[in-house]
C-alpha cells in the first residue's frame, strides 16, 4: 500500500470508532467516553447500593477533517482507480449504553470503598457518502463490553455541606462487539483497550460545582483490520490518547434542577502503528462544548441531558452530539 493511500485510510478508517468512540478520521480507535458523563461525576448520586443507568446518544456528522483541520473528501473509485472525490458525508449514529454499577460500603485502600461497573453498548449506524462507496457500515450491532473495578472515596465535608469527592476506575474494554473486516464502520473495535480514569467533583459554593473525568487510553492490536483500507496489513494499533470530560453546574431549584455547561477534549499523542511502522500525521484531536442540565426526579432517580458542538477536529469527523442519561438507584 502506498504511503499516501495508507494515510488516507487512517484518516477515514474508523468512522465507527468515531461514531461510538468517536474516532473517525482516525485509526480504528475503540469506543470511549466522550460526553456520556458530565455533572456531579465524582461519586454515585445516592450512596452505596446497586445502580442502573441507560444512556442514549445521537451523533450527527457531515464533515471529515484532515490533520490540518480542513475538510476531507472521500474518493470515488472506478475501473481506472480513483475517478473523483465526494465532499459530502452524512452519518447518523444512535448509541445506547446499558450500565450496571455496584457501590459497596466496605472500606478498602486509603479509605476508599470498592465498586464495579459494567457497560454494554448498542450501536445503530446510518451512513450516506453520496457517489462514493469507499466506506461501508454495519447498520446495527452490540459494541465492546466495558468492565471497570473502581475505588470511590466518601465526600470531604465542609461547614455547609460536601466540598470534594473523587473516584479512580481501572476501565477495561474487551473486543466482544460485532466486527467485520469487510466493513469500515463497526460496533466493535476487534482489540483490547485499557482506559483508566480519575473523576472528581468540587463544590466552589454549596450550589456551584465543577466536575471532571480524565482518562488515559492505551490500545492493543487489531489483527484483522479493514481489508479495503489496509489490504495485506497484519495488524493496526491505534496510538495512545488522553481524553477529558468536564462540566460545571449551578443548583437552580434545590435538590431538583441543575443547569450548566459541559464539554470534552480528546488528544491522541502517539502515532498509529501499522505492522510495526508509525504513521506520521495520524494523530487525532477534538474539542466540544455545550449546555446541559441535571433533573432529579427523586433522591434515587436522576435525568441528565447534554448537548455538544464539536470544533478544532483533526483527523476525525466533526459534528454535534445529544446525550440523554437516566440513573436509578436501588
Amino acid at each position: 500500500m502506498s504511503q499516501q493511500r495508507l494515510r488516507f485510510a487512517l484518516a477515514v478508517c474508523v468512522v465507527a470508532g468515531l461514531v461510538f468512540a468517536p474516532s473517525v478520521q482516525g485509526f480504528d480507535e475503540p469506543p470511549i467516553n466522550l460526553g456520556f458523563t458530565s455533572f456531579m461525576d465524582g461519586g454515585p448520586p445516592s450512596g452505596p447500593g446497586w445502580y442502573y443507568s441507560q444512556y442514549m446518544q445521537y451523533w450527527h456528522d457531515n464533515r471529515l477533517k484532515d490533520g490540518r483541520g480542513d475538510n476531507l473528501a472521500i474518493p470515488i473509485f472506478g475501473q481506472e482507480g480513483v475517478v473523483g472525490l465526494e465532499d459530502e458525508l452524512y452519518l447518523d449514529a444512535w448509541v445506547g449504553l446499558s450500565q450496571f454499577i455496584y457501590q459497596s460500603d466496605q472500606e478498602t485502600f486509603f479509605g476508599s470503598k470498592w465498586g464495579m461497573n459494567l457497560i454494554i453498548p448498542e450501536v445503530w449506524l446510518d451512513l450516506d457518502t453520496g457517489s462514493s462507496d469507499f466506506l461501508q457500515e454495519n447498520n446495527f450491532g452490540i459494541g465492546d463490553v466495558w468492565v471497570g473495578p473502581y475505588l470511590q472515596w466518601d465526600p470531604v465535608m465542609g461547614d455547609k455541606g460536601p466540598k470534594y469527592m473523587q473516584r479512580v476506575e481501572f476501565q477495561l474494554i474487551f473486543p466482544t462487539g460485532e466486527y467485520d473486516d469487510h466493513h469500515e464502520l463497526n460496533a466493535g473495535s476487534n482489540m483490547f483497550s485499557f482506559d483508566p480514569y480519575w473523576a472528581a467533583t468540587y463544590w466552589m459554593t454549596p450550589k456551584w460545582t465543577a466536575s471532571w473525568r480524565l482518562h488515559w487510553l492505551w490500545n492493543g492490536k487489531n489483527h484483522e483490520p479493514s481489508q479495503r483500507l489496509y489490504h495485506d496489513a497484519g495488524y493496526v494499533q491505534p496510538g495512545q490518547a488522553v481524553h477529558l470530560n468536564f462540566a460545571s453546574s449551578y443548583e437552580v431549584v434545590e435538590k431538583k434542577l441543575r443547569l450548566g455547561v459541559n464539554g470534552y477534549y480528546m488528544d491522541q499523542f502517539t502515532d498509529t502503528e501499522v505492522d510495526g511502522h508509525d504513521i506520521p500525521g495520524s494523530q487525532e484531536k477534538v474539542f466540544a462544548i455545550g449546555p446541559g442540565l441535571l433533573y432529579s426526579l427523586s433522591k434515587d432517580a436522576h435525568l441528565f441531558f447534554n448537548v455538544y458542538f464539536e470544533t478544532m477536529a483533526e483527523n476525525r469527523p466533526e459534528g454535534e452530539r445529544f446525550n440523554l442519561r437516566f440513573v436509578r438507584h436501588f
